[in-house]
């Protein structure tokens, strides 16, 4: 398969770009890891009039710590979490999610920003982004703005974001000190999307009361889902592993996924509560250890 016939872009900074998606609006799309678009663009599902490929702003290619944030640039690919030590230091939980996109050649190419702003309710950074309390900073012709994940993702595979902005770069809070994470997910095959997938972590006091916690899911509605009334079942109670089985059986009620040829919603859901059950547990283990 061969892409619609498109007009090529290789602005050199976020100026350029901006200028660029301001006078094209909904002709153009953003080439950054082209994981997503390129195939839709072969099959022809998506026939942008105009491609603006990014790779050659080199402002947007950063990994780096401000402010207890890790702030990733729109050119940081994957790989470059997976193997970046900052990232092993301040938020693990990133990397173990990392290492279950696809497969080393995807990561390669893919980016961080690339895969907020295609909002795949079944991808892995859309449910990072939610339980970490992330914000993404947008470029336009207006300005700059901050969005909080919680309002970025709308609906599959829609966002906040207006066609003349750009995702310039995620902010993602570290993780509290002594906090214990884990990201769990079930596919068909390994490399595969996720059926559901499910990032967590935890922090307790010195008699192992639950101070602070986050809870998110991938593959269970229309976009990532944030499990607050779980959430507000664990703080303040001692982490026990009957207390991670009560607040699992809950999980379902916070969910609307739909059956496919690849799983029903009730496959999905029973799914849910119990890899929720296991990265629950699996964080409490590595609480203190970071």
């Amino acid at each position: 398969m061969k892409p619609a016939p498109f007009q090529y872009h290789d602005p050199r900074t976020v100026d350029e770009v901006v200028s660029l998606l301001g006078r094209l609006g909904e002709d153009a799309k953003i080439l950054a890891g082209g994981q997503s678009l390129v195939p839709l663009m072969n099959f022809r599902l998506a026939r942008p009039r105009h491609l603006v490929d990014i790779n050659k702003v080199s402002s947007l290619d950063h990994i780096r710590e401000e402010d207890h944030h890790l702030v990733i640039g729109a050119l940081a690919r994957q790989r470059m979490i997976e193997f970046s030590e900052l990232v092993h230091r301040k938020n693990p939980l990133l990397i173990e999610a990392c290492r279950q996109i696809g497969h080393p050649a995807i990561r390669n190419r893919g980016t961080v920003c690339g895969s907020l702003a295609h909002a795949d309710p079944a991808a892995e950074w859309p449910a990072l982004a939610l339980v970490m309390d992330a914000s993404l900073v947008v470029r336009g012709p207006k300005g700059e703005r901050h969005v909080p994940a919680s309002d970025f993702f709308l609906s599959y595979f829609t966002t906040c974001l207006d066609p003349r902005e750009l995702v310039v770069e995620v902010r993602v809070p570290e993780l509290p000190p002594g906090a214990g994470s884990c990201f769990l997910e079930v596919s068909r095959r390994h490399g595969d999307f996720a059926l559901v997938g499910a990032a967590v972590w935890l922090t307790a006091d010195a008699s192992g009361i639950c101070a602070d916690c986050g809870i998110a899911l991938a593959g269970v509605a229309a976009c990532a889902v944030r499990a607050r009334a779980a959430e507000r079942r664990l703080k303040g109670e001692r982490l026990t592993d009957s207390l991670f089985a009560k607040v699992a059986k809950s999980i379902p009620d916070e969910l609307d996924p739909t059956s496919d040829l690849h799983a029903s919603a009730e496959y999905r859901r029973k799914v849910a509560a119990e890899i929720v059950r296991r990265a629950l547990g699996i964080a409490r283990q590595r609480m203190g250890k970071s």
